[in-house]
């Protein structure tokens, strides 16, 4: 079995002394996991987390792990390695991608999304590009938040605050009975963890350190 797409190299783990466990982020086949040899040993062309290049897997079976041949065109991380705080987004969006996003399933918009992120937090607003990332991949995941609509009403006035069942936006009217239990606009990365936190807690897993770094910054 060979599948070859354009995808983002989101984690390595190493294997011995040579080799790597590794994963890839595609945008033809979703999040793929297999082995790359020599990765730890290589000087030139060494692979590294967040280049995006060229990723040919193959595997006797389905089933298998498989392995990974790797050609990188360009590492995107490479202008935020002096900064601390953009570097943490970047872990924080592959840790997430790797704990949540189903193997081998197509996430075509995510997986552009998330190019887009790291061509972008390189900019002046890096925890706005990061927040409006979190707010798509809780979309491709299921969770949209509806932030322009009333959830009780309808209206497109006066939103202040964010059902935490919902994921809807709730106005200051209908938020009176339960405005305890309400989020507050405007949605921060408080909001989002918490999200994010419930989807990891259904699919039996927890919250990864990378993104819970985030709120010490």
């Amino acid at each position: 079995m060979k599948l070859e797409s354009v995808g983002l190299l989101i984690s390595m783990q190493p294997f011995g002394e040579r080799d790597s466990i590794a994963r890839v982020f595609s945008v033809d086949f979703g999040v793929l996991s297999g082995m790359m040899r020599g990765a730890q040993s290589s000087r030139r062309n060494k692979p590294l987390i967040g280049q995006i290049g060229t990723v040919s897997w193959n595997a006797r079976l389905d089933s298998q792990l498989g392995t990974f041949h790797w050609e990188a065109e360009k590492n995107l991380s490479a202008c935020l390695m002096g900064n601390q705080e953009k570097l943490s987004y970047m872990n924080s969006a592959f840790s997430l991608i790797a704990t949540l996003v189903p193997e081998r399933e197509q996430y075509s918009h995510l997986y552009l999304s998330t190019v887009d992120l790291l061509n972008s937090l390189n900019g002046d607003d890096a925890s706005g590009v990061y927040l409006r990332w979190e707010i798509s991949l809780l979309e491709a995941l299921g969770y949209a938040l509806d932030l322009k609509t009333c959830s009780g009403c309808g209206t497109h006035d006066d939103l202040k605050f964010l059902s935490p069942r919902t994921g809807r936006a709730v106005c200051a009217t209908c938020a009176k009975p339960y405005i305890n239990k309400l989020y507050r606009f405007p949605v921060d990365l408080n909001v989002t963890m918490r999200f994010l936190e419930r989807a990891c807690m259904e699919q039996g897993t927890e919250l990864p350190i990378a993104r819970k770094f985030l709120m010490s910054l």
